[in-house]
């Protein structure tokens, strides 16, 4: 049965990569970033204008997400291939669909903690034999840059700023920020790999995408004290789905973010604390979610149902989209299964 299933995913695949267009953004320009509905899991598709591609995360184990990113990626993005996989940390909402993914479309450069002393969670040796092109351990300072689309095109880089608990040297003139530190209340340590956590900030011009996979409140305060190692950013990634043992009002208030996106599950993430703190957060313009929260709290713990891109339990798989003019002066968020589309003004830089 299983061989049966693999030969017509297989065949499905060659459909969609025959049918799929050569690259994505080459004709306008347009840099983009796709949150891809892996049910409370991560996978973030990442397209320069030229077609190169980063897949941050590849959601769980099985034939559905995998599934869920290869249409996306061929059917949406016209990709024939994935060129760089992170996984942020060895959790199996975040590998799990590594190695069945690896089957459906080719994996250049891999990248991700490796394996290292004191590992608390281990994904094995499927997970470390997947077929690629090559793996990297990453350190701190590491950077993925892909290639423009034209002369002078605006090129996509993504730079790694933490990982295994170890971060970026703060800049030479850098000030101690003690606003954060006024902000920030520690909480129990998580001694999962959560804490150990790729931390990387996506730049595309003067636009700056902040992603921090899973990692925990304590960790994350170490980004912004005693130094900011980030910068203010346009879009945040809801660390952590959304839990409340991330997303540390320290983060949210020194990032200031003009737009929030959660990869939150039917009932993970989205917690009450995480909203409000990012209600209170002065900066954002919008929250959106990849569900609807249908807890018991989603009456008051949800954003409007436009900025949702999934309402039912049994969903639709649906996307968010975020597409940046090829100038980096703007940038679009889409819902295509419901048609919201809204732009939003790229920080002015110093």
């Amino acid at each position: 049965m299983q061989n049966h299933r693999l030969k017509i995913t297989t065949a499905l695949c060659l459909l969609l990569l025959a049918a799929a267009p050569a690259t994505a953004g080459e004709s306008d320009g347009r840099f983009d970033i796709y949150w891809i509905d892996v049910e409370g899991g991560a996978a973030t598709l990442i397209v320069s204008p030229a077609g190169e591609s980063i897949l941050v995360d590849s959601g769980n184990p099985g034939h559905r997400d995998p599934d869920r990113i290869v249409k996306v990626a061929t059917e949406q993005a016209g990709l024939r291939k994935i060129d760089h996989l992170i996984t942020t940390h060895y959790h199996r909402d975040h590998y799990g669909g590594a190695a069945t993914l690896a089957t459906m479309l080719p994996i250049g450069a891999v990248h991700d903690n490796g394996r290292f002393d004191g590992m608390p969670d281990n994904p094995g040796k499927a997970y470390f034999e997947f077929s690629c092109v090559s793996r990297h351990a990453v350190q701190p300072n590491d950077v993925i840059e892909l290639r423009s689309s034209a002369a002078g095109g605006l090129k996509t880089r993504l730079r790694f700023l933490g990982g295994r608990k170890q971060f970026v040297a703060p800049p030479q003139d850098a000030k101690k920020n003690e606003a954060a530190r006024a902000l920030h209340k520690p909480k129990d340590r998580d001694g999962s790999d959560n804490g150990n956590s790729l931390v990387s900030l996506v730049s595309f011009g003067d636009f700056r995408f902040f992603d921090g996979g899973d990692l925990t409140w304590n960790q994350e305060f170490r980004l912004v004290y005693p130094c900011d190692l980030v910068g203010p950013v346009d879009v945040y990634q809801v660390t952590h789905h959304g839990l409340a043992s991330s997303n540390n009002p320290a983060v949210l208030r020194t990032l200031a973010p003009h737009v929030a996106i959660m990869n939150n599950g039917v009932t993970k993430g989205c917690l009450p604390e995480v909203f409000a703190n990012l209600q209170a957060t002065p900066s954002l313009e919008a929250v959106y979610q990849v569900h609807k929260n249908l807890r018991p709290d989603g009456a008051v713990n949800n954003a409007p149902d436009e900025y949702i891109a999934n309402h039912e339990r049994a969903c639709q798989a649906n996307f968010i989209k975020l597409s940046v003019a090829a100038d980096g002066k703007s940038y679009t968020i889409t819902i295509p299964a419901n048609g919201h589309r809204r732009t939003y003004q790229t920080k002015t830089k110093p």
